[in-house]
């Protein structure tokens, strides 16, 4: 896709959205030059599913970018991105929120991060069960993992044409969201992409990761 149409498409995206909703540029598989001609219309939260892809991008992008890591992240993968990363959305368990803590402790910093919770009717979808998130928040508002603020909650709707299953799927972590924040404010309810990104926000989302409504598709995501 030209870096024109690009644009239109940033722009068409970027204003249709409400103030309150954040936009997670999703520049997966696709090159600098198109990340930054992103940047310079203004977006700055880029997110990543690949951790060597965001770090081989990241020394040649300006440093006010805020990374977010989207995809599925390994314990072992943690330390590579621990010294920049803004957020961490793909928290699917608490070895990784460990690690994650651990790894922020060496570069004296608080990484942000959302608790990935399984919406999802598929096997195939990462994340916590209601439950293990639940317990997971409580350990960390009674002190456990100080070198990281759980900042919200991230959810992927089953892959299906049905909006009312989806639509039940978003509202069921806006409820969890909702619950959560009674113990403590919470701001990012991460929900809905490109093909869904609309019906999430009207499900209570306040941030959503679009990549291919913006970049297009690369061939062999297609």
């Amino acid at each position: 896709m030209s870096l024109e149409n690009i644009s239109k498409n940033y722009e068409k995206i970027s204003h249709s959205l409400p103030e309150n909703v954040q936009l997670v540029a999703v520049s997966k598989t696709h090159p600098v030059e198109k990340i930054l001609n992103v940047y310079q219309l203004g977006q700055r939260v880029f997110g990543e599913n690949k951790v060597q892809e965001l770090t081989e991008k990241y020394p040649l992008l300006p440093k006010d970018i805020q990374w977010h890591l989207i995809g599925h992240l390994q314990t072992n993968k943690v330390k590579y991105i621990a010294e920049f990363i803004d957020t961490i959305q793909s928290v699917d368990s608490e070895k990784l929120l460990e690690e994650v803590d651990k790894q922020a402790a060496k570069h004296n910093r608080k990484i942000k991060v959302l608790l990935q919770v399984k919406i999802a009717e598929e096997e195939t979808k990462f994340g916590l069960e209601i439950h293990e998130a639940k317990e997971l928040f409580q350990d960390y508002m009674n002190g456990k993992f100080p070198n990281v603020e759980i900042t919200g909650l991230m959810g992927m709707a089953t892959f299906t044409d049905d909006k009312k299953q989806i639509a039940k799927e978003f509202t069921l972590l806006k409820q969890i969201f909702d619950k959560l924040s009674l113990q403590k404010k919470l701001d990012t309810l991460s929900m809905g992409m490109s093909d869904d990104y609309q019906l999430a926000i009207e499900c209570g989302a306040n941030s959503v990761r679009i990549g291919s409504a913006i970049f297009g598709y690369r061939q062999y995501d297609v």
